[in-house]
């Protein structure tokens, strides 16, 4: 029987019927609310438009925060409205059906190792490239959650001392150089000192507010210097981050998933070239196989809905 897997996002709330070769068979989404009790109406308004068109055993959320080891609880999500919330509980009662909680990068690695990219594979690592860096590592198939449940938290690391200011408190964070909002950053920057070079983006250079990572990108398609610069930088820092990742975890493959991935063309293959030059022991040991996503922006709901089929 098919589960429901539903994405919940910052802007949108995007849920699935997923079938158990991992097929979206049909959607709905709605808006994400900024308090508890509307973002967990939504949440049902889209599941139970799902459920008048088909029968679901069970349904599982993918949240971008922290998920408390049992899947029952989400202690913090910095873009959603719940602290230590039991969602699992309360959206079962809701819904009185088997509910799974899951972390989104986790979510969408299990999609892509079930399904996608990372099929089969016995150490798979997924990079959500997004508005900053989620990840999720499979260990033999199994979700790796560290001692308490949040690893491992990647986009974090601090490849810039004293660099770029973080959200998250800190400065120099890896995300703050590869990801949507990185490569906004640094196109900002780089107009600063060459806007004459540019023959797209100059118009933004008086308004960074206007320059965005989906801005960044159409300007690279039409071959501004300035943006192919920006890329460029993203896909270094990018290769120098996929580096540390495998003299740490050693992956078989690494997924690369999230909204940068629809300009893969512009960095993907610089990155991994970067990647196999400084990589510890280059040339003398194997490379992890380094892939986009297959299942695109479903990936998180195929694998929640497939967690939550397994757990029901």
């Amino acid at each position: 029987m098919p589960a429901i897997g539903v994405d919940v996002g910052g802007t949108s709330v995007r849920a699935g019927v997923v079938d158990d070769d991992g097929c979206v068979v049909d959607f709905a989404r709605a808006a994400t609310p900024g308090a508890e009790d509307a973002l967990e109406d939504a949440i049902t308004t889209v599941v139970d438009e799902l459920r008048a068109r088909h029968t679901v055993e069970a349904v599982g959320l993918a949240v971008a925060g922290f998920v408390r080891p049992d899947r029952r609880a989400v202690l913090f999500a910095p873009h959603l409205p719940w602290r230590a919330a039991p969602v699992a509980d309360r959206m079962s009662g809701r819904l009185g059906v088997p509910v799974t909680l899951e972390h989104d990068a986790n979510a969408a690695a299990v999609g892509e190792h079930r399904f996608g990219a990372a099929r089969g594979a016995e150490v798979a690592l997924l990079l959500a490239l997004g508005t900053g860096i989620g990840a999720g590592l499979l260990l033999g198939g199994r979700i790796f959650r560290g001692a308490h449940g949040v690893a491992p938290e990647l986009g974090h690391l601090r490849v810039v001392p004293d660099g770029r200011p973080c959200p998250c408190g800190r400065r120099g964070c890896w995300e703050r150089y590869c990801s949507g909002t990185a490569l906004a950053a640094t196109a900002v920057e780089l107009l600063a000192r060459h806007g004459s070079r540019s023959t797209v983006l100059a118009r933004d250079a008086t308004d960074p507010a206007a320059v965005t990572g989906r801005r960044v990108a159409h300007a690279a398609r039409e071959g501004d210097p300035v943006a192919l610069e920006a890329f460029a930088d993203l896909a270094r820092w990018l290769g120098e981050g996929l580096a540390l990742i495998a003299d740490v975890y050693d992956p078989e493959v690494i997924v690369l998933a999230g909204g940068v991935t629809e300009s893969a063309p512009l960095f993907a293959d610089e990155a991994r070239e970067h990647y196999a030059r400084v990589l510890t022991g280059a040339g003398h040991r194997p490379l992890a196989r380094i892939r986009t996503s297959q299942l695109g922006d479903a990936t998180a709901i195929v694998g929640a809905a497939t967690l939550a089929r397994e757990r029901a």
